[in-house]
């Protein structure tokens, strides 16, 4: 990208402290897109415009990892994977920052994601129009149909190589998966056994990894850490699938670039991003015609509400008053059940090999809308520890001796789909600062009634399918998972951020492409939603 840097001394825009700091602007080179985020919406975009000759940067705030060298056996050294930097969290019900974190290193989140690739239902699309206005709720249609994406759902799930079950009995029918599903381990084999008995539908799951060899990358080992990155390439994350696409493709993968700001020029179009590089407070520029934001639903707005000026008082993109609003979770409450029989959860095949989407519907009988769905977890040691100390507090040599029998429990969680609030949000802490001098996030969040609702029946549930399978000690552990929200998509200015091509209703060549685009929530792994939308906004640019 240019080896020539002009240095040039500058102030730096509002939410860095004001002081004078040294730039080197990159100025030789404006690239055609700057995408910042390196994870599911940033490497399917980056690859997708570099292969159509688009010039693209890629900046990332960690790591361009190894998997033979980076990545361990191990579950405290793999917390290196995981956003981990200092957040503030509060709000009525203060949610988990730790493993709920998106990814730090090119690959994103989707480096120690359970791999569960799931397809939004058409109902998903438009839940306003099926369930009209709920108090305190800020339910909207999606600006997008599952026709927009079914096409895209299709790309994606060929380039990842998809191994899931021939028939699958939820949403409509659909081509068979490119590769064969995987066995199912002890514990799938657990949620399998309870929903037969209770006559609940069941399915192996759709799994983001390798069954057969494919091209130069081996199947699955089954090595059981596969949330604590893949040694192997089994996996099928953006870091081994989509980058090196963007990378043949003529793209730069920009690594350890921490994004402060998007500069914009007098217009009010942006014209680069102003960031950081590692154990550095030097700031450096990269110009481009167009910017795409992929930080995920914590990073994206943090970065565009640092980006405030004369002429977004605000923070970018944010006329709505929108950006940080209607932060969602994924509720991912869980029931364990002690077996007589050795279950070793943390063994593969694949985490979360098995599933059930009965109850990702509307169920008026048990007064919520919305719904959930039920898949297998395999806590690894430390973390069954800590979520023991956290339910049933246990302390002590009591944990001690209950760890002893870690092998003889089996687990099983929900994704539940919460309602999109205003008063959940992300904002810019007052006093607290990151290693760069940025505000760090602050984070508010509360459950709705209707999300309480869809908690208390999913662990009454899961705790019969449990005792069903012939668990035994049946007890559970209140969890969130995934990330949603703060810039969603919309028909109407007003009522959104971007529109259905990701792009900013306020800035023309600013676009925004992850998890924070979702107006809704829905009740399954977002994942596979987020590599299809950032397909289709790739396919909308490049024509």
């Amino acid at each position: 990208m240019g080896n020539e840097l002009k240095e040039e001394w500058t102030l730096t825009a509002p939410g860095i402290h004001g002081e004078l700091v040294p730039m080197r602007d990159l100025s030789r080179e404006e690239v055609d897109f700057c995408i910042v985020g390196a994870g599911a919406g940033g490497g399917v975009l980056g690859a997708k415009l570099a292969e159509a000759g688009f010039s693209v940067v890629i900046l990332d705030a960690g790591s361009h990892w190894n998997p033979v060298k980076d990545f361990v056996s191990d579950e405290l050294e793999s917390r290196k994977l995981f956003w981990m930097d200092e957040r503030i969290t509060g709000g009525d019900d203060p949610i988990e920052l730790g493993s709920n974190n998106s990814g730090r290193g090119v690959g994103g989140s989707t480096v120690h994601y359970s791999m569960v690739a799931m397809r939004a239902h058409p109902d998903d699309f438009r839940r306003r129009t099926l369930e009209g206005e709920i108090a305190g709720a800020e339910i909207r249609d999606w600006p997008l149909t599952f026709a927009d994406l079914e096409p895209y759902y299709e790309e994606v799930e060929e380039a990842l190589q998809i191994a899931g079950p021939t028939r699958y009995p939820w949403g409509r029918r659909r081509k068979r998966y490119p590769q064969r599903e995987h066995e199912l381990n002890a514990s799938a084999q657990v949620l399998v056994r309870g929903c037969t008995k209770l006559g609940i539908s069941v399915a192996p799951a759709p799994i983001a990894t390798l069954s057969a060899p494919h091209k130069d990358r081996p199947p699955c080992v089954y090595r059981g850490f596969c949330n604590y990155g893949c040694t192997t390439n089994a996996k099928s994350s953006t870091l081994v699938t989509y980058i090196p696409r963007a990378i043949r493709a003529g793209a730069e993968v920009r690594a350890d670039s921490m994004a402060a700001q998007i500069s914009t020029d007098e217009r009010g179009h942006a014209s680069g991003v102003l960031y950081f590089r590692k154990d550095s407070r030097e700031l450096f520029r990269q110009h481009a015609k167009a910017v795409v934001v992929a930080g995920y639903a914590v990073e994206t707005p943090r970065l565009l509400l640092n980006s405030a000026s004369s002429l977004f008082p605000h923070g970018l993109a944010n006329s709505s008053g929108l950006v940080g609003k209607c932060f969602m979770v994924h509720s991912g409450h869980q029931v364990f059940a002690k077996f007589h029989d050795r279950i070793n959860q943390y063994k593969a095949p694949p985490p979360g090999g098995a599933l059930t989407e009965h109850f990702n519907r509307t169920m008026r009988e048990a007064d919520f809308v919305c719904g959930y769905t039920i898949e297998v977890v395999g806590p690894h040691p430390v973390d069954f520890a800590s979520r023991l100390a956290t339910a049933r507090k246990l302390w002590g040599a009591q944990l001690r001796r209950t760890m002893l029998d870690y092998n003889y429990y089996s687990g099983i969680g929900i994704v539940g789909e919460i309602l999109p609030q205003q008063k959940n949000m992300v904002k810019l802490h007052d006093t607290e600062r990151d290693e760069y001098g940025l505000p760090v996030p602050h984070i508010l969040f509360g459950y709705h009634e209707n999300d309480q609702r869809i908690i208390q029946h999913a662990i009454a549930k899961m705790k019969e399918i449990m005792e069903a399978a012939g668990g035994e000690d049946v007890w559970s552990a209140d969890r969130t998972a995934h990330l949603l929200g703060t810039c969603r998509m919309g028909s109407d200015p007003s009522d959104s951020v971007i529109n259905a091509d990701c792009r900013a209703h306020d800035v023309p060549n600013l676009y925004i492409c992850d998890g924070s685009v979702f107006p809704t929530s829905t009740a399954v792994n977002p994942s596979l939603t987020i590599q299809a939308i950032a397909a289709r906004t790739a396919d909308r640019l490049i024509k």
